[in-house]
């Protein structure tokens, strides 16, 4: 038993005639790194945006509703040309499943066409009508997204907007001829209203860089019902302002977008902290 405590108190003279040792030469302990703080995921970014519309609506009239009874009304071929989008934004990534952006854009003029046939009853004849307009917009959206996960830098994601568009028709052409020959003219000049919007996103976000993110989206985008503005028929005689309408203007949207985080720091270096 007196050996085994001989045997002890000799390491500890050792250990510690070592540790004088080495501060008799100035040799420091070996430095031990606290782990680094946690990160903040959120950051803020800027967003720009380009794409390809495709909008669609009924044109409506009042005088489609006080028609003759018996008349058979057929609407024929309406729809509009296809467009492009140029959008930027700013947002805010809270945390790697959730961010949200406000954005704000500028959509080209698209052009409308389309016909309906009119059988009237009683001998009336037949009435067709042809018609040609467009419009252009601004729309402003606050937006959310949920992200999705991200395999192989690819992260998928869905979304929701709400904001207001602003709708500038042009002049609206109504050319009619009858079964009897006659041919009239009606012109409506365009108008401006402003409406309640609403968007539904989904797409697939690429991560190029820490900083730098490529998007491919679609959207679906509703902007309301646009206007047009005072009526004259061919003759020249004046007819107040128009009852035309784009009822309900939809669009459905091809987007490419790209995301900068312009404003995250660095983490700074984790403190270092020496034993002795």
């Amino acid at each position: 038993m007196r050996s085994v405590k001989t045997f002890l108190a000799a390491g500890a003279v050792s250990l510690l005639s070592s540790a004088a040792f080495a501060a008799d030469l100035g040799v420091a302990p070996a430095p031990y790194y606290a782990p680094p703080p946690a990160q903040d995921f959120g950051g803020w970014y800027l967003r720009g945006d380009i794409g390809m519309t495709n909008s669609f609506t009924k044109l409506h009239d009042n005088l489609y509703d006080t028609l003759p009874a018996g008349t058979s009304l057929q609407q024929l071929g309406q729809g509009f040309s296809g467009g492009t989008l140029w959008g930027i934004g700013a947002g805010y990534q809270f945390n790697s499943w959730l961010r949200a952006d406000i954005t704000g854009e500028y959509r080209s003029r698209v052009s409308f066409s389309g016909s309906d046939y009119s059988i009237y009853p009683n001998g009336g004849g037949a009435l067709s009508d042809v018609y040609s307009g467009g419009y252009t917009s601004w729309v402003g959206l606050v937006n959310v997204y949920a992200d999705l996960g991200t395999w192989w830098c690819l992260t998928p994601f869905i979304g929701a907007g709400i904001g207001g568009a602003h709708i500038q028709t042009s002049g609206l052409q109504d050319s009619g001829f009858t079964s009897y020959g006659a041919q009239s003219s009606y012109f409506a000049s365009g108008a401006s209203t402003t409406n309640f919007a609403w968007a539904a996103h989904a797409g697939v976000a690429y991560k190029v860089t820490n900083n730098f993110t490529v998007e491919l989206a679609y959207r679906y985008l509703d902007m309301g019902t646009a206007v047009h503005g005072q009526g004259i028929f061919y003759d020249g005689t004046p007819t107040g302002v128009s009852t035309f309408q784009f009822r309900d203007i939809t669009s459905q949207d091809l987007k490419i977008g790209v995301r900068w985080t312009c404003c995250d720091l660095p983490p700074p270096p984790p403190p270092i902290i020496r034993k002795g």
